[in-house]
Formats: structure tokens, sequence, C-alpha cells
């Protein structure tokens, strides 16, 4: 029965989403949902959350209702769905009270599939809160609802209601980061304590990992962006003043940015996120009020200009980029001002205590020396056994050297000035700055004056910050964040210790980022073009056409046919009937020599005729086996001595030709695939009619 449901569930996954199989743990949880039970799935952002409701809502024989916590986010899901022909709509404050009744007849008259709604809109929807109505709730963002979590939402906690009045209803809770207090939290408030919990990796592999110094942020930026000039990504800012700065000052260096926070009016959020999503504007810099209520999966990029205050939201804003599988990157900016800033911030703050825990782990994190993904993934309870091999410090370790003077040197200059000043005052003395603050309190006639005038500023704060990180030192916040001794800086300055630091990497534009992570063909390019041009004509976001995966695997498969065409992954079969014949066209005309299209069929038959498996030579010519059958269809068409027989039974060529019979055949497989309820794959059907032609 399992097996019947997940291989149901497999067609529906093809004909809709366009994918031949599951990601991890994707089967086990939709058959788990499907079954009545309820559930908590922890999976990375683009992981395939959505698709554990989305797929099981075409199967139940009412609605699943979705709850989301932004607007934008379910208007994203909502015409994602429909472009893939599913029936879904949303709910909302925004709406008319029409258009709000219009909504709640057709789940009524069974005419939705999945409807969107916000925790504050439920009352609204009270007369379709019953089991008649409902067959599956999903609670997305699910960490929302737990004070616990980073993200806490007091509307979310409201939702227990949801399992007292359904109480025979499946409820899915999901989200991309929740620690163990969390996930507890979450299961007690909805009222599930036995809900099965699937936690998947939180490894996002395509997202190379990078930190930096905040120095001279602006050129390293500008320097980042020029080697992705085409790319669209997220620039997060602590602060409103500083989104609009630097969109001001990266539009001045030519590139398409827009300023993005919570004070400017709803009309222009919007402006600005719609431009962004259909990409008319490359890069968005934002407060972290972005970024939650968009699905957009190109996002090739994320840079932090300020160190965030929890690895959570570090995790969580870093996932809005590859979430079509290709290589991205995150690159973050950490400076001590972050870190005095956030401490302010949380000062008796509730849950200070966890807050600064928090923060603390960050700042481990940005001033690591050893992998980041390992410690990254430690923080959410996965633990790799090996270095990641793909973030900054992997690719290019550091070296440490015996810095036992310049350690001295350090702790001289904080005891000469009585541990009341902060590290830039303690700089100044170390460098011999002739600045007013020095002279107005006589440093410059202490010992330790100018006693490091040959090390610049910067790498004093670097080595500064790692006696901090070692313990030597540590910062009195509510005392102006002067430096004190701790009790292991007497054993460097009175007993001799050892002290190893690393040197600072110079200029920061990292020698060990990755190269532009798409490199685009001329084909590429006209492909990305064919989309927009769809795009602009459907009304909706280029990746809602074809996500870049989904392109790039056109580029190199090239097919020629629109059965070819439907083997892509992410083309499902209504995106196959509207789009295969303008995208085969484009193909086509960038294959101008016929030789190259005759060639490749050629190769084919070759193999064939020497006795190799369909399987030997996808594996041989680095193709999919769907390609390969399509090929030798072809091939038959055009007259080449071929026996298929070997490769569909008598049986099948027998269920294909009834259907004929009943039929009217134009070429379309589809038809025959749904005439035979999903029960014979496309490449059986295509290879029994072409023995039938024959």
């Amino acid at each position: 029965m399992a097996s019947q449901v997940i291989t149901n569930s497999l067609s529906h996954l093809k004909k809709y989403f366009g994918y031949d199989s599951f990601r991890k743990d994707q089967a086990e949880i939709i058959e788990h949902v499907l079954s009545g039970k309820d559930a908590l799935v922890v999976m990375p952002t683009g992981g395939g959350k959505s698709m554990c409701f989305q797929l099981p809502a075409l199967k139940f024989e009412g609605l699943t209702l979705v709850i989301s916590p932004l607007i934008a986010l379910m208007k994203d899901q909502v015409d994602g769905l429909k472009s893939n022909g599913i029936p879904a709509d949303f709910y909302n404050s925004t709406q008319t009270p029409e258009v709000q009744l219009e909504i709640k007849s057709k789940v009524a008259n069974r005419d939705i599939k999945l409807l969107y709604t916000a925790p504050e809109s439920l009352s609204g929807l009270q007369e379709i809160l019953s089991e008649t109505y409902i067959s599956c709730v999903a609670v997305d963002e699910a960490h929302c609802i737990s004070s616990w979590g980073h993200d806490f939402r007091p509307s979310y906690q409201q939702l227990g209601f949801l399992k007292k009045s359904l109480p025979k209803t499946p409820i899915i809770a999901l989200t991309a980061t929740a620690d163990k207090t969390t996930r507890k939290d979450i299961l007690k408030q909805l009222g599930i304590p036995k809900a099965k919990a699937f936690l998947s990796s939180f490894d996002r592999e395509n997202i190379f990992l990078e930190v930096r110094v905040a120095d001279k942020r602006l050129k390293q930026i500008e320097n980042f962006l020029l080697r992705r000039k085409d790319e669209a990504g997220i620039a997060y800012c602590l602060s409103r003043k500083s989104t609009e700065k630097l969109a001001k000052d990266l539009t001045k260096k030519g590139f398409k940015a827009k300023a993005y926070h919570a004070g400017l009016p709803s009309e222009e959020r919007s402006k600005i996120q719609e431009e962004f999503v259909y990409d008319k504007t490359q890069i968005i810099c934002a407060t972290v009020a972005f970024g939650m209520g968009i699905d957009k999966s190109n996002v090739r990029w994320v840079i932090h200009y300020n160190m965030p205050k929890n690895l959570e939201g570090y995790y969580q804003e870093i996932g809005r980029a590859g979430r079509d599988g290709l290589q991205a990157n995150a690159l973050m900016f950490h400076s001590y001002a972050d870190v005095i800033q956030y401490k302010r911030f949380i000062e008796n703050s509730m849950n200070q205590k966890v807050q600064e825990a928090k923060l603390d782990r960050i700042k481990q994190f940005a001033e690591a020396t050893s992998c980041r993904r390992r410690i990254l993934l430690g923080y959410f309870g996965e633990h790799l056994t090996e270095n990641c091999g793909f973030c900054d410090v992997c690719k290019n370790p550091p070296r440490f050297f015996d810095a036992k003077l310049i350690a001295q040197k350090a702790l001289s200059a904080v005891a000469r000035a009585k541990q009341k000043e902060p590290m830039g005052m303690i700089i100044d003395i170390l460098r011999g700055a002739k600045n007013a603050a020095i002279y107005d309190k006589g440093y410059q006639n202490i010992k330790t004056y100018g006693i490091g005038d040959g090390i610049s500023w910067r790498d004093w704060q670097h080595y500064i910050l790692q006696l901090t990180n070692l313990g030597y030192i540590e910062i009195a916040f509510h005392r102006g964040n002067a430096l004190e001794f701790t009790p292991l800086a007497k054993k460097v300055l009175f007993e001799d210790e050892q002290v190893w630091l690393t040197k600072p990497k110079q200029d920061q534009v990292s020698s060990s980022q990755p190269k532009q992570t798409l490199k685009s063909s001329n084909l590429f390019t006209q492909l990305k073009q064919l989309r927009m041009q769809i795009s602009i004509e459907e009304n909706i976001p280029p990746y809602l056409v074809f996500n870049d995966a989904t392109l790039k695997e056109i580029e190199k498969e090239r097919p020629l046919d629109e059965n070819e065409f439907k083997t892509i992954s992410g083309v499902n079969s209504l995106k196959s009937e509207k789009y295969a014949d303008s995208f085969i066209e484009v193909i086509e005309k960038f294959n101008t020599k016929k030789i190259q299209k005759t060639s490749t069929y050629d190769q084919t038959y070759a193999l064939f005729q020497d006795g190799n498996s369909i399987e030997d030579i996808a594996k041989t010519r680095n193709l999919k086996s769907t390609t390969v059958i399509s090929h030798l269809c072809t091939l038959v068409e055009k007259g080449k001595p071929i026996d298929l027989s070997k490769l569909v039974s008598t049986s099948e060529v027998k269920k294909v030709q009834n259907i004929l019979k009943e039929i009217d055949y134009e070429g379309a497989l589809k038809p025959i695939f749904e005439a035979l309820n999903g029960n014979m794959s496309y490449e059986k059907i295509r290879l029994a009619v072409t023995l039938l032609k024959k």
C-alpha cells in the first residue's frame, strides 16, 4: 500500500512539478501526512519543505489550509502553484469582502486544493474551519510560535485551537531553523506532542561561506559584485540608514540597487520587492524585514553588511541564496562595533542571557580559524566528521605565528591605561596617535605609547580581538567597553606564556572565493531572454517559468522535440505543453549546423547497434536514459533498422493501441498518459507509438 502511495505521488510530482524523483525524506513525509498523521518537518531553506504539503494536497479530498506569516509569501506561493496548473488561492486582510466571500465559496465547492492565510485572518474563516472542508493543516515558518525561536510572533500562539477544532485532521509544522528547545515548544503549542519529527540535514552544500573583517566594506563589496555583474543578490544591513546609503553608493558604482526597510510606505516596498522578483532590480539592500516573503530561486548571493545577532538568523538569511541548487555565495562582514551595538540592544531585554549566549556563538563563528560549516551545523546539532572544503577557512587556512611579543605589548597598554579604556584608545596608544583624546588624558607620556607604531590600526584590532577570544582580555560593556584583564593575562605578562595568533588576511578580496558561479554561454543568455519574454507576457516572475537550474539543464541537453523537453528536471506536463516549442526554436536556431544534430543521433545509433544497453549508452554519452530512448525513436521514424521490441513489452504496446482507438491522436503523448492514469511512463508510451507507426 505504502509503495503504491509513493508511486502515485511520483506521477503527480512529474506531472505538476516537473521532477522525476523526491529529495531526501520527502517521500516518507508525504506518505506519513497522507496516512493522516501529524508531523514536524525541519528542513533547510530551499530543501523542498513546501512539497511536503503541496503534493499531499492534490490527493486529499478536501482543502489543505496553509498558515503563513507574510502576505507576500502567500502570493508568491500561490502564483507558483497556479503556474503549475494547481488550483490555489490566499485569504487575507487586504482583500475586499466580496473577494473573501468568493474564496470561501470556492472552498465550499471544492474548487481549490490549497488556501494560504495568516494567523490573524483565521477569525474570518470560521465557517469553513471544520473537517467537512479541511483535510490537512500546514503551519509554515513554525518557529514563529515559540518564544525560544529567533523570530517569535505572538499571533502564532493562538494556533493551538486548530487541533481542538480539527482533531482528526493531520497538522504538519514546517521550519528551516529550530533548535531542540524550539522544536519541543512548537509541538506543545500546536497541541501535537506525539507528532513524528523529520529532521533533514541543515547543510546547504552549494553555498560558499565566507567572513571578512569590515574594513573598506564598500570597496570589498564592489569587487565582489564586479565578478557577478548579472547575478541577483541581497545585502542585509543593521539599520534603515545603512540600507539607503549602501543602495545609493552601489547605484553610483553602476549597479541596479534599491533600499528596502520597514520605514518605507507599503506600496513602495511592494514595488521594490516586485522589481527584484521580476529581475528588474539586481540588488536589494535591506534590513531583515526583507526576504521571508519571497521564494526567488535565482538569488545567487547574500551579503551581511553587518554581523547578524545570532546563528539562526544568519542561517535563515543565507538560505535565501541558491535555492535552485546551483552554486551561491554567503559573505559576512563583522566588526567590533556590531558586537557593541547588539550588546546595547539586548541589555535588560526579554531572555537577555539567552540572547547574549547566541551573540557569543555567532561572534565565535565570525572569528573562527576552523571550518565554518562544521561550526554552523554543529550549532544545530548536526556534526560533520570532516571539514567541508567549501568555506573561506578551508580554502585558505589561517597561518599561526609566535605572537608573544605582540600580546605583551597589547596587554601592557591595557595595564598602563589602568584597564579603563576601550579598544580604539588602546590601539591609538600602541600606535602613538597624536590626537586630542590622547593628549587630554596624558597617554603620550606613558611607557607603552608608540611601542606598536609599526603595526597598522586594522591589524592591531585583529590581534586584540583574538586575545579577547582566547580569554586574555574581557570587554566591560558596563564601563564604556573598557578592556580588562582576565587571570590568564598575568601568565603572558609575568610568566612568559607562549601566545599563537593568526595573521590578518591581506586585502580581504579573498583569493579563496570561488569564481563566478554561473558561466553563461550565448545559448544560456538566449534562454534567459526567452524566459523574461514569457514572464512579461504571463505577468509572473521569471523563475516561475523555469529556474536557473532547469535552464542550465536545457542548455546542456538541448532537447529537440517535446518528448526530450519533458525529460528536463523542472519541466512538468503543463509547462512542456506551453513552452516546449518556443525553447526548442531557440535551441534549433542556435544549432545552425545540422551536422551537430545528426552526429548526436548517429553516436547513439552506433552504440546501440554494438549491443550496449540504454543505461550504458546514457553513461557513456553523459545523457539521461530518456534522451537515449528519444534518439532511438527518432532514428526509427527516419528509417533506421532498430528493434525497439526489446524495450517495451507486447502487452504495453497493446494498451497504447487500445487507447489510440478511443482518442483523436495528434502527436501529443499527454492524452495517452492520462488515459492510462499515469501507469505507464512517457518513454514506454513513446516506444509503443513508434512501433505502432512502423
